[in-house]
């Protein structure tokens, strides 16, 4: 006798399912809600009580003294700008042939923007923040100078201030416009 065919002939077939006893499509609707619920509700949490949309700020204070006591080029600061500009991002750093300061903001319409000064010779320093193959296209006055307006990467404009110390940069996804509130705001 073989053993295999007692536990055959002892398993009864698996019961099926009639059509009103499966799972409908109500089911599954009512399953996905219960999941999907509790997470619109932290969601919505999140972003309103918690400001879960809005930037971070930094403080840009250390890396702007740094700079300053490299005494590698004149720094200049943003002055006067309004609440709806959030510095994102602060950093100074000594390289060969110069020193830079980079000041990343957020700007009003939430696009970035980066302000950067240097003592970095202009021919080197342009084309990595610029890219390769910027194009001048005017030029914007501010008490400090006339700065060259530039179409850099693709969707980023930029101004920039040259002097034989220093080079500043604006740049930014922003409107033009931003970028000039940002460099008008120097001192």
């Amino acid at each position: 006798m073989d053993p295999t065919s007692d536990v055959e002939s002892n398993t009864a077939p698996a019961p099926r399912l009639g059509r009103r006893e499966e799972r409908s499509p109500r089911d599954m609707l009512m399953s996905l809600g219960v999941l999907l619920v509790p997470i619109a509700l932290l969601l919505v949490i999140y972003r309103t009580l918690l400001s879960g949309d809005a930037p971070i700020t930094v403080d840009p204070s250390s890396a702007i003294q740094e700079a300053q006591k490299a005494a590698a080029f004149p720094v200049l600061t943003p002055q006067g700008l309004g609440d709806d500009w959030h510095t994102s991002s602060a950093t100074f750093r000594r390289q060969t042939g110069g020193a830079t300061l980079r000041l990343g903001y957020v700007a009003p319409d939430k696009d970035p923007v980066q302000l950067v000064e240097s003592s970095v010779p202009t021919a080197s320093l342009l084309p990595g923040e610029l890219g390769g193959d910027s194009k001048p296209l005017g030029n914007f006055r501010t008490g400090d100078g006339v700065w060259t307006v530039y179409d850099a990467r693709p969707g980023e404009k930029a101004l920039v201030l040259a002097s034989p110390t220093r080079t500043i940069v604006v740049v930014g996804k922003t409107d033009v416009e931003h970028l000039e509130a940002l460099a008008s705001a120097l001192a």
